[in-house]
């Protein structure tokens, strides 16, 4: 759970940009945490033409891989002789891969305990296909015509195919987490976990080789999230969804979205040191599909409701409460 603060910092490190194509808003706050172990990218331009790159990466035991993936993996993704062929979904594992080894290769990284999640969603430079690429439990959802779309799933060590592999490395899962320490079977860094020279990355009892998902844009897709499980813990993928979509229905700006939904999930006290104590970073990223950002918060107050308040005018989220398979897990 980790050690906590005897007040929240609440203060908020929170940006917006657009082009013709995206338009976004983020935010991140350390909250009940000692300290703030996330980072973000947001690249809206990200190869000189028009794709784009986002990525929330969520560190652990330091903050030093989580920065330093947030400054280089987009970098790595342009870089790779996959993206100049178009191949995307390759040029996205390959570039995690090799910022893995980059980071064991640099003394001052091989002996850092540090390891960090890795949610990152490329927009192709045709503006017709999102490519989610995610090694840990961070995650990405898309709202299509107000229904939720998971674009990343998470990886647990309790999962049967991430236990196998754990397992067949030398590893085992223990009180749901690797070795009975990680909490999460995917992670960039985490060298620790990567002990077994007999095996390749992919096949280490932690690996950041990442899942990737593709979507093909429609004109009903609406936006897409990228989050840190301090989001995903305390909201379902749906309850997400609807609550941005209630706010945009008053047409508040994305960035106030982020920054109200983080205020929302921040646990009152820090007694149970879990839910809502984590640190928190989530940007919502708009799909133009040809409108100005204007005629988009337009589009979106016009097919919206604004949110729901109970008798202190706090925000009631609808949807399903608990996490469901559908959420986290593959079918």
């Amino acid at each position: 759970m980790g050690q906590t603060l005897s007040e929240p910092i609440v203060d908020k490190n929170t940006h917006h940009g657009k082009n013709k194509n995206l338009a976004y808003g983020l935010s991140a706050m350390q909250g009940w945490r000692l300290t703030m172990e996330d980072a973000h990218c947001a690249e809206l331009d990200v190869d000189g033409t028009t794709a784009s790159f986002f990525g929330v990466y969520d560190g652990h035991g330091g903050s030093t891989v989580a920065q330093y993936t947030g400054q280089t993996l987009h970098h790595r993704v342009i870089e790779s002789s996959h993206y100049k062929e178009k191949e995307y979904a390759k040029a996205l594992v390959d570039a995690y891969l090799k910022l893995d080894v980059e980071l064991l290769q640099d003394q001052n990284f091989a002996y850092d305990p540090s390891g960090c999640t890795a949610v990152t969603a490329l927009v192709t430079p045709d503006q017709r296909s999102i490519f989610v690429a995610n090694a840990g439990d961070s995650r990405s959802v898309l709202s299509t015509s107000g229904q939720s779309k998971a674009l990343s799933y998470d990886h647990k060590p309790v999962d049967p195919k991430e236990n196998q592999r754990i397992v067949n490395a030398g590893g085992f899962v223990e009180f749901g987490r690797v070795n009975g320490n990680l909490a999460l079977s995917r992670a960039i860094g985490d060298f620790e976990f990567k002990q077994n020279s007999n095996l390749p990355p992919e096949q280490q009892a932690v690996t950041c080789d990442p899942d990737v998902i593709e979507h093909t844009i429609t004109d009903q897709d609406e936006f897409f999230v990228l989050a840190c499980d301090g989001i995903w813990d305390c909201m379902t993928n749906q309850q997400v969804v609807n609550y941005i979509r209630g706010h945009l229905a008053e047409k508040t700006k994305l960035e106030d979205i982020c920054e109200q939904m983080m205020d929302h999930c921040l646990a009152p006290d820090s007694d149970g040191g879990g839910v809502g104590c984590d640190n928190m970073s989530v940007m919502i990223i708009a799909i133009l599909n040809g409108k100005t950002e204007e005629e988009w918060y337009e589009w979106m107050a016009s097919r919206t409701a604004a949110p729901k308040k109970d008798a202190l005018g706090n925000d009631v989220v609808d949807g399903p409460t608990e996490t469901t398979a559908e959420d986290t897990t593959k079918e």
